[in-house]
């Protein structure tokens, strides 16, 4: 085959770039290079050189979530497959549209078991396990359909990550380049209509409330406008900590995410909220105590899966269809009938001062970190975070996010995917910084992405708050092992020196007074800055909800 040929992995360089997608993320390797190939031949794509395969698949994840666009990963096949997942895993756990290209052997060889380089017996199965679906293009002439099946399925609500395997005889493959490239337009289905009946029956109930509230997760964070029309009608609202900022929370009548895990003041107020309108939210067991906060007794709930049904608290009524759409038809059919109770919002005012100031009262030595990081950052900065003591406590619940994809964070709360995150985060940004917040254990992970960083002139901040270990694990081994903390002590590196390895510059903040100049200096830095906050320096960090004896519960003690 002549090298000029065009072959199945031109088609995919061009079927990328044709439906929109500018930057990829990833590893070259034995299995991938005649789609990298043509990538770099074409040049109308910009690959980000990740320095494994779980960062990487972590910087599609993210770029995905700021952008709102297909975020795209190349691994190889086998080990590098595999390496992928707990990225894929995580833009799961994030409903975040990924498209993960891998390798295959030979189709001479596949699913025989033969021992070939790379060849990984159930790597579809795998892949499967911890995408929305795993394909495999068994064929050089279903290349394109399989390619549009895939990215199309990605990006349906709800989304999510899709993985697809190109046999890498298929990638070298000389076809003739499908005409319909030309016109290609990816057939995502449109906002699913909700039900009249259903919106009239939560009409209904919602136009009876006086107090009445919104919780908002990720399904709805393009529906922002609708969602202020119900808040113009007396609605008060929380998020989800995957629905930050759809409402920007300067807004006076929403908490952002002091939903209340952590916050018995919230929880209280609840009490007096007489109908909840959740839209695009799982009311997930880790942000929900094990289901054991106590929403409003009247919850109605809008999700474009019907599956959401249910699942987690009862409902008096169920609306499936896209958010927006449910939400202006809503407020179509509520203004006028609505009354609200005159007291609410001075009564919500009061809650979300009290109720603020209460939990920032929880943080010791670190209770101005919020607001001094805040005034310090652009407003339309990007605050991502790793599972951290200070992610967990403040970063979730009292950081005010002003934007719906201005936040990206762990939604599975694993530990270390905050470096890479940020890095997808500031790929996305146009310009814009990005701050990483991650823990020196989180950061050892996939602390050699700090090179990616430095490569790509990335616009991001990588703050590393360093108590010398995994600070979260030693406050649940405090609240549930009797005080008992093995194995949670680290050794980490100089980090100004490895910032100069990486050639970046770095600071070191050592007093709380410190902060708030460090990180003005390092947003108004070009490229990438590291600052390491020195925790041991500043004091401990205290024990935070639940693991303060405000409703321990199991989910959490799998984060680091």
């Amino acid at each position: 085959m002549a090298d000029s040929a065009y072959n199945v992995g031109d088609l995919v360089a061009e079927f990328l770039a044709r439906i929109g997608v500018t930057t990829c993320f990833g590893i070259v390797s034995v299995h991938n290079i005649p789609m990298l190939d043509a990538i770099g031949r074409r040049n109308a794509i910009r690959y980000v050189m990740a320095r494994g395969e779980m960062g990487g698949a972590h910087m599609a994840d993210a770029y995905a979530r700021v952008s709102g666009h297909l975020g795209v990963i190349f691994s190889s096949t086998g080990p590098g497959a595999a390496n992928a997942v707990p990225g894929l895993a995580e833009a799961m756990f994030g409903g975040s549209p990924v498209l993960h290209i891998t390798g295959q052997t030979a189709t001479k060889y596949l699913d025989r078991d033969m021992g070939t380089v790379h060849d990984l017996p159930g790597q579809t199965a795998m892949l499967g396990a911890v995408s929305k679906s795993a394909f495999r293009i068994r064929s050089a002439g279903e290349a394109l359909g399989v390619l549009t099946r895939a990215a199309t399925l990605a990006l349906t609500p709800p989304m999510g990550p899709v993985s697809l395997e190109i046999p890498i005889d298929i990638q070298r493959t000389a076809i003739a380049r499908p005409a319909e490239l030309d016109r290609l337009v990816l057939p995502i289905p449109p906002a699913l209509p909700p039900d009249p009946a259903a919106l009239d029956e939560a009409a209904a109930i919602l136009s009876r409330a006086r107090r009445p509230m919104l919780w908002l997760g990720n399904g709805a964070k393009a529906a922002g406008p609708q969602a202020m029309r119900l808040m113009a009608l007396g609605f008060g609202a929380v998020s989800s900590w995957n629905g930050r900022g759809i409402v920007p929370e300067d807004h006076p009548m929403t908490l952002g995410g002091m939903h209340g895990n952590g916050s018995p003041l919230v929880q209280e107020f609840y009490g007096t909220v007489d109908a909840m309108l959740v839209v695009g939210s799982r009311l997930r067991g880790h942000e929900t105590m094990d289901f054991s906060l106590k929403l409003p007794k009247t919850l109605i709930q809008a999700d474009v899966d019907p599956r959401a049904n249910g699942r987690t608290y009862p409902n008096a009524c169920f609306v499936s269809g896209d958010a927006g759409l449910v939400m202006a038809g809503l407020a179509e059919r509520l203004e006028g009938r609505m009354q609200a109770d005159p007291a609410f919002a001075e009564d919500f005012a009061t809650l979300r001062r009290r109720a603020t100031e209460a939990y920032r009262e929880t943080l010791g030595p670190y209770a101005d970190f919020p607001a001094t990081l805040r005034a310090a950052l652009p407003r339309d900065a990007l605050f991502v975070r790793d599972v951290t003591l200070s992610n967990s406590s403040w970063g979730n619940r009292i950081f005010p996010v002003f934007g719906p994809r201005d936040a990206v964070h762990p939604v599975s709360a694993a530990i270390g995917p905050g470096l890479p995150l940020g890095i997808g985060a500031a790929m996305a940004g146009s310009g814009r910084k990005a701050i990483a917040m991650v823990g020196d254990g989180g950061f050892a992970v996939n602390q050699t992405e700090l090179w990616t960083a430095a490569q790509e002139g990335a616009e991001l901040i990588v703050m590393v708050m360093n108590d010398r270990g995994y600070g979260v694990i030693k406050h649940i081994q405090g609240a549930l092992q009797e005080g008992r903390m093995f194995f949670g002590d680290l050794k980490g590196p100089d980090f100004l020196q490895l910032a100069a390895l990486a050639g970046m510059p770095a600071s070191r903040v050592a007093s709380a007074a410190e902060l708030g100049q460090a990180v003005a200096q390092a947003a108004a830095r070009p490229g990438p800055t590291l600052i390491e906050v020195d925790m041991t320096a500043i004091g401990a960090f205290p024990p935070y909800a639940p693991y303060n004896g405000m409703g321990i519960y199991a989910a959490g003690s799998s984060s680091r």
